[in-house]
């Protein structure tokens, strides 16, 4: 296991699972810019490249050049219009990839100075789970949990039981029509 410190709880929670199903000795392409994640994945032994900050709405050419084993997507395809054109051109066979999920008690993310940082999706996890089948995806292992903050107020608590992140490792169907 990785021996770093992990700034984040959700840090810590996604690298045990990438590490609980991806080997360190298979390729990764990692969707959107090099981030302290991607640090951690490389300072663990995890070959990976970035893609290099486009629009994957209108540009998937990264994703559909790469020859990588494995794709990791962390929170990001709640940032795209359309994540099933996305998830459709992934050449890779395996994907771990997590989202934050849709909190009944709190809107969307929208930033006001960034026009990147934005929601335009928060999914409920079976939500993503059809998009992902309908993707041609089967998933293979999941999980949830909470990011509790040390705020005080009504919608602190309740972050203290619902869970605001989920992630999935699953593996592409094989198409059996010939």
């Amino acid at each position: 296991m990785y021996e770093g410190k992990f700034p984040h709880k959700r840090y810590k929670i996604t690298f045990e699972f990438l590490e609980k199903h991806i080997s360190k000795n298979e390729s990764i392409l990692d969707l959107g810019v090099v981030n302290p994640f991607t640090d951690v994945m490389k300072n663990a032994g995890y070959p990976v490249t970035n893609t290099s900050g486009e629009d994957l709405d209108t540009d998937t050419s990264a994703i559909e050049n790469s020859n990588t084993e494995v794709v990791t997507a962390f929170e990001i395809f709640e940032h795209l219009l359309s994540p099933l054109t996305v998830l459709k051109e992934i050449k890779a066979n395996k994907l771990v990839a997590s989202i934050p999920m849709r909190l009944w008690f709190a809107s969307a993310y929208r930033s006001k100075t960034d026009k990147w940082d934005r929601h335009y999706h928060e999914f409920e996890d079976w939500q993503f789970d059809w998009l992902l089948e309908k993707a041609g995806w089967k998933i293979m292992d999941s999980k949830k949990w909470t990011n509790p903050t040390k705020k005080i107020g009504i919608r602190p608590i309740f972050r203290w039981f619902t869970p605001r992140y989920y992630i999935v490792y699953a593996e592409r169907i094989k198409n059996t029509e010939s």
